[in-house]
């Protein structure tokens, strides 16, 4: 039974550091992973790492070819665009009901985790940067803070989902940037519109904040093409 449990315990640990490392762009998209070389850097053996890759296969996040194995999967303005539409289809109305249904210890939540992230981001730098994974452990904890209180766990887990698969987009953006744009004012306000129970105004203000995603990212690609020509 122990080492069942072991064995469970170094599979989810070589899930979460090559996921991370994937979403962090430590492995750019279309990168090859090789076992042998992940085995070399994470010092995990085959069979937990080749769970972690088939996980992330289910997540989107890297692809297989039975004849030349896992590759990260790529980035593209129409991925972004697909992942943008589905985000705003969940999102928003996760939040309205999380308004409607949230008590006192959501809002005290959501308040907890907007201090956590304000904190963190007045330590960011203007110009390009690399967002690390505090950073982006407490933007995801701000975001799913918000729509916590939403009574259907599976648009929460789809929409937390999406929210990853859109944390490759962020991390691109950020390292191709000339000029950085926090969004601390921007989580200030849509926190405040949360607090005030004004779903219209958050609903609002939380559809610009992932338009505005997506148009930092097409920047950074438009950015990113003129350098090659």
């Amino acid at each position: 039974m122990q080492e069942t449990t072991s064995n469970t315990t170094i599979s989810e640990q070589a899930f979460q550091v090559l996921r991370q490392d994937v979403l962090s762009g430590q492995h750019p998209p279309e990168a090859r992973l090789k076992l042998e070389s992940l085995q070399s850097v994470y010092g995990f053996s085959s069979s937990p790492l080749r769970e972690a890759l088939n996980r992330l296969v289910q997540e989107g996040l890297v692809k297989a070819d039975e004849r030349k194995g896992f590759r990260v999967a790529a980035i593209s303005p129409a991925d972004l665009a697909d992942i943008t539409k589905m985000r705003l289809m969940l999102d928003i109305p996760a939040l309205t009901e999380s308004i409607q249904a949230g008590d006192d210890a959501w809002e005290a939540s959501v308040v907890a985790a907007f201090h956590r992230l304000e904190k963190i981001e007045s330590r960011l730098q203007h110009g390009p940067v690399a967002l690390d994974a505090q950073w982006s452990k407490r933007h995801r904890d701000f975001h799913l803070s918000l729509i916590a209180a939403c009574p259907s766990e599976r648009q929460l887990a789809w929409s937390m989902s999406l929210f990853d698969q859109a944390e490759r987009y962020r991390h691109f953006a950020a390292r191709n940037r000339t000029v950085s744009k926090k969004k601390n004012e921007e989580h200030r306000s849509l926190m405040k519109a949360v607090l005030n129970r004004d779903a219209a105004t958050a609903t609002t203000l939380l559809a610009e904040h992932i338009s505005s995603t997506q148009a930092n990212v097409m920047a950074a690609f438009t950015q990113v093409e003129a350098q090659r020509i």
